[in-house]
């Protein structure tokens, strides 16, 4: 009697074990979209545009570290030998750090599974709107995979960057408006972007940022462009 109630609760342990979990495959693609909105920062869904790190479109069955046109991959994974799927993604996404040593993502990881398996439903569904094969989802596809990035040639006068100058620890930024904007010089940060949704060439822009309104960004299209726009002039 005693053998049969311990075999009992082991098996009873192992089928609640198996409801915890959620099995591959599991996941909710809408829910999976909405959970992605906290990885849109570093990363898009749009084949070809990449962030701090690379698109993830079309990464199912992707071998990593090899998506064309992303030249920040590590090291280690780019000689992972890893294989995008179900399994890997969910390693990947529990904890990056233990699944590929040595890797670059910042990421710590998600503890819920469910949340994981989400994620992984709606990477899998997007890849497969990607090629072509899943019919009919292209339009709700689309409408998870969230907004471009912000194309700077297309912002207003008041972003359009005319002239900068330099003085002590000071720049005085004028732009198209003819407003002049100063900065602590440790507060404006100079940056680059060479994608389509970059600024026009010789045309930089001016990006505010933080809640006070005392820091921003100087974007230009090429680091070329940087120096020999800024002019040291005092009074």
């Amino acid at each position: 009697m005693l053998k049969l109630t311990a075999l009992f609760s082991l098996a009873l342990a192992g089928l609640l074990a198996a409801q915890a979990v959620p099995a591959a495959g599991d996941g909710n693609v809408e829910r999976g979209a909405r959970a992605f909105r906290q990885c849109a920062a570093c990363h898009s869904m749009e084949p070809g545009d990449h962030r701090t790190g690379p698109s993830l479109a079309g990464i199912w069955n992707r071998k990593a570290g090899t998506i064309e046109g992303f030249r920040r991959y590590s090291k280690a994974l780019r000689e992972s030998n890893v294989i995008w799927h179900g399994v890997s993604l969910d390693a990947w996404l529990q904890n990056p750090k233990t699944m590929i040593p040595g890797n670059r993502m910042v990421f710590r990881g998600i503890d819920v599974p469910g949340m994981r398996q989400d994620l992984i439903a709606f990477l899998k569904e997007s890849s497969r709107a990607e090629t072509g094969s899943a019919q009919g989802t292209g339009g709700m596809m689309g409408g998870m995979m969230g907004g471009r990035p912000l194309n700077l040639k297309e912002l207003g006068a008041n972003n359009q960057v005319t002239s900068i100058t330099y003085c002590a620890d000071t720049y005085d930024v004028t732009t198209g408006t003819g407003d002049t904007h100063q900065f602590w010089e440790f507060n404006l940060r100079f940056k680059s972007d060479s994608s389509d949704n970059g600024p026009a060439k010789g045309d930089p822009v001016l990006i505010p940022a933080g809640m006070r309104g005392d820091r921003a960004s100087v974007i230009f299209s090429t680091p070329d462009e940087i120096s020999p726009f800024i002019r040291r002039k005092c009074g």
